[in-house]
């Protein structure tokens, strides 16, 4: 029997339901099997991204897809789908950093080694708002603007679709690196209720999960299917302890390398005070999907709608951080330091409504409306701003416990929104071996940020009018950790996109397709953009085909790229490898400043993808897959390295930097070309028996290597050195800080009322630079996960993730409060300590938390 579909489900008499997942299904054999009882059938599924020709099976398709299916999903033990994805496809990466501010709580996303904002993320095949948030600090991503694969609830997914190649010329804006197409369960009875708990091996991380789906029906042949979700994850931390002086007065008198005390309170300083490691985060989620037979048609719809509060830590504030945490006699106003918290309550927010239907001339209609949103409220909390307590002590006389007593210990800093409205009108027609699909949208984005409260960022020993100091002693403004945004940054803006496409797909013979599209999109802000799409398959034998595509494709800049800006706290190398505080400012590209100065106005992204594979098929059970891709990107969009006063020739940035407070300043431009290479290999081997049961075995492999193959500045720009504006740091996060390889190895074995899932996923080796230069070593972390499921419904699973406690190598760069300090000259050693970042803040692939632990049970009903 021919599937329709890319995913091939086989039922085998077991007499217990169990289901059965690979751990990667490949779009060439796409197989699932799944026990039940007294029945041998297929059922077909219909594949929605790639092709907008309906009933095309994915082996027929020119490009890749692959599709993961929810019990795939579940089996990973994971429960965020960020981390389900890595888990499963080896080209997705969910890359974790520590003390990067936003980036804590949302992590950066990325397929093939490209950024987050260069896959575009669909949601029923409806275009997905970005999130509000923007990655400002150096971490993977940098300067980019991507999807919260957080916010869509496992429990409520179908399948995730992953289409692994350039798709701008159909889908728009965003697809250079490939699709993620995320389907919302559409079963119109049964449900489940689940459960499960988990935590980390060091005894942290303790997470909380439950889930709640039910299908129902609505008239005649409608549904409607709602999940709901709470998932609790508590903090964890890896951080080193502080071995630097954090008092003061510590000096090497005998000239041996060590430090010795100069205040006796150093003796009981908390030398664990920083947190490095994930985020706490409480999340709320509901989700509904929903369609109802009406007038000859379907009126279809969805909602998803999350509430997620996060707290994570800034760099810990000594009480020997400089002088601006003192008063003018000396006395320090928390004596022993504080650890700035960082509060974010991140709201998602979508609805979809649409209506489908076929006219009598056979041209199907598919009319929607949807509406997204992202909202993003930050505080900052157990922080203080240092000018404030100058101006009680100078301005208002207060003594220093009065001032001790009132000061303000946290504030709002700001918040972000961003919103998405998008009209499609969709048509899709047979002539006969020509299907052709044609199409309009008009889409509408939106970006706002909204001020914080004054103590959040206000310098209150500045003389507003000229930068002059009020008082005796100068200390830095806006509250330390987590700075805020002042009214004169506030933004509210938005655009207007207008597209329209041509898809078409033609089987020239029964071993031949061709597939063409071309696109069309105007962007009222920068202007309008064509791009093509020529692919095709042909079968050689029944069981080898070629498939092959070339695509132009672009990105349009972000909203995010265009608007957002602010001065943040960020710990930069001071060449000697020491990190010191530095007050950066992030500048609107159409800012006066950066107009003064010559920053260019920002135009989109060009690409030039290339693929080439093959499917082969040699036994009913077995498939090999091999695709190469190639991706040229000229013009990238990129943030800056932080220019100073001396950087630029014309004079002016220095003047703007003193005015503003900060001491240095970053942009966004088109600022680099790049060249990624890379192939996709899948192997699925599925049915074998062993024993008296049956095993599936997955391998899969992805090699992806990126390289900066240009960097430029024009404008005001031109005379500056492009390596201070585009620094080698900067060329590193995108060549280098994610592994260049990745292998997963799945087998999953079924025996009676028993199923067992085993992987092993190696990251491959990547560098950091970060000061200086570190390459970590490949790593194979291995997941386990046993499931027993009764006649009834019922199951339990029990399993763990990195179940042999792996971590990446210990951090040599970039480190920060190391040191050794002893008692007296000669005496004990109080601590000795390379430094609080144990391992790499900046990328951690699988992140840096050991072993976790899980169980969980499920009630299907």
């Amino acid at each position: 029997m021919k599937n329709n579909s890319n995913l091939l489900i086989r039922y085998r008499p077991s007499g217990v339901l169990v289901t059965v997942t690979f751990a990667l299904v490949l779009a060439a054999s796409n197989t699932l099997a799944q026990q039940t009882a007294g029945a041998n059938q297929v059922i077909e599924e219909v594949v929605t991204i790639g092709t907008r020709t309906q009933g095309r099976s994915a082996e027929d398709l020119p490009v890749p897809v692959d599709v993961l299916n929810a019990e795939a999903m579940a089996n990973t033990g994971h429960t965020e789908v960020g981390r389900m994805l890595q888990s499963l496809a080896p080209s997705f990466n969910f890359s974790s950093s520590s003390i990067s501010d936003g980036s804590d709580a949302l992590r950066p996303a990325t397929l093939r080694g490209l950024g987050p904002d260069q896959t575009l993320v669909l949601i029923n095949g409806k275009r997905r708002h970005q999130a509000s948030l923007i990655h400002i600090n150096t971490s993977v991503g940098r300067g980019t603007a991507g999807v919260d694969m957080n916010a869509i609830p496992a429990a409520s997914i179908k399948r995730i679709e992953v289409l692994r190649d350039g798709a701008a010329a159909q889908y728009g804006s965003d697809a250079i690196a490939g699709v993620i197409n995320i389907i919302l369960k559409d079963a119109d009875e049964g449900g489940s209720i689940s459960g499960s708990y988990g935590e980390y091996s060091e005894g942290d991380g303790e997470t909380y999960n439950f889930d709640a789906s039910k299908g129902f029906k609505l008239g005649d042949g409608g549904f409607l299917n709602a999940t709901f979700n709470y998932r609790d994850r508590g903090r964890t931390n890896r951080a080193g302890l502080q071995g630097a002086c954090a008092y003061g007065g510590c000096t090497d008198t005998d000239m041996n390398g060590i430090d010795e005390i100069g205040d006796p309170r150093e003796l009981i300083f908390d030398r664990g005070s920083f947190r490095i490691g994930d985020a706490d985060s409480e999340q709320y989620a509901f989700t509904v999907n929903a369609a109802y037979n009406l007038g000859g048609g379907e009126l279809y719809g969805f909602m998803t709608y999350s509430e997620r509060e996060n707290e994570s830590g800034a760099f810990y504030r000594n009480p020997s951080s400089g002088s601006s945490s003192y008063l003018d006699d000396g006395d320090n106003v928390i004596p022993d330091g504080f650890l700035p918290i960082i509060h974010s309550q991140i709201d998602d927010f979508s609805l979809n409504i649409g209506y489908t239907m076929e006219f009598e001339n056979g041209i199907d209609m598919d009319i929607s409306y949807t509406d997204g949103t992202n909202e993003i409220e930050y505080d900052t909390d157990n922080s203080i701003n240092y000018s404030y307590v100058n101006y009680l002590n100078f301005g208002e006389g207060l003594s220093d416990d009065d001032i001790r007593a009132t000061i303000p210990r946290s504030a709002a800093a700001y918040g972000l929104e961003l919103g998405l409205q998008t009209i499609n009108l969709d048509f899709n027609q047979g002539l006969g071996d020509l299907s052709l699909a044609y199409g309009f949208e008009f889409r509408t984005d939106s970006y706002e940020i909204t001020p914080g409260q004054p103590y959040a960022y206000a310098d209150f020993d500045t003389d507003p009018a000229d930068g002059s100091d009020l008082y005796p002693q100068n200390a830095g403004g806006a509250i330390q950790g987590f700075n805020g945004i002042a009214p004169i940054s506030a933004v509210d803006e938005e655009r207007d996109v207008y597209s329209f496409y041509v898809d078409g797909e033609y089987q020239v013979s029964a071993d031949v397709l061709v597939s063409t599209a071309v696109r069309y999109d105007d962007y009222d802000d920068f202007g309008d953009t064509t791009n093509f799409k020529l692919a095709g398959n042909w079968t050689l034998t029944d069981t080898f085909r070629l498939r092959g595509a070339i695509s132009t494709g672009f990105r349009a800049p972000s909203m995010q790229q265009l608007y957002f800006n602010n001065i943040s706290t960020q710990f930069v190398d001071d060449g000697t490898g020491n990190l010191v505080a530095e007050q950066r400012g992030t500048y609107r590209n159409d800012s006066q400043l950066a107009q003064d100065i010559g920053i260019p106005s920002l135009k989109e992204e060009e690409s030039d993808n290339y693929s080439l594979g093959f499917i082969y098929t040699p036994l009913d059970q077995l498939s090999i897959t091999l695709d190469f891709y190639k991706i040229d990107i000229d013009d990238r969009i990129v943030l800056s390295g932080g220019l100073k006063a001396a950087d630029d020739p014309s004079g002016n940035l220095g003047d703007a930097l003193d005015a503003a407070g900060a001491t240095s300043a970053q942009f966004f431009l088109n600022g680099a070309n790049t060249e990624t290479e890379g192939f996709d290999l899948i192997t699925t081997y599925s049915g074998i028996e062993l024993g008296q049961g049956t095993l599936d075995i997955t391998f899969a492999a992805n090699k992806t290597e990126t390289d900066v193959t240009d960097i430029y500045t024009g404008g005001g720009l031109a005379a500056v050195d492009p390596e201070t504006v585009f620094t080698s740091q900067d060329i590193s996060i995108i060549e280098e800080w994610q592994p260049e390889d990745r292998i997963n190895l799945s087998g999953l074995y079924m025996l009676g009322n028993w199923q067992a899932n085993l992987t092993l996923n190696r990251f491959g080796e990547y560098t950091v630079e970060d000061g200086g230069r570190q390459t970590y070593g490949a790593v194979i972390v291995t997941d386990l996960n046993v499931r027993y499921a009764f006649d009834n419904g019922l199951s339990f699973n029990v399993g763990g993730n990195n179940i042999f406690d792996e971590y990446p190598d210990k951090n040599e760069i970039g480190n920060g409060r190391g040191g050794t300090l002893e008692d007296a000259p000669g005496g004990n050693i109080i601590v000795s300590s390379p430094g609080v970042f144990t391992y790499s803040r900046r990328s951690a692939p699988f992140g840096f938390n050991g072993a976790y632990w899980y169980a969980g049970a499920t009630y299907q009903f």
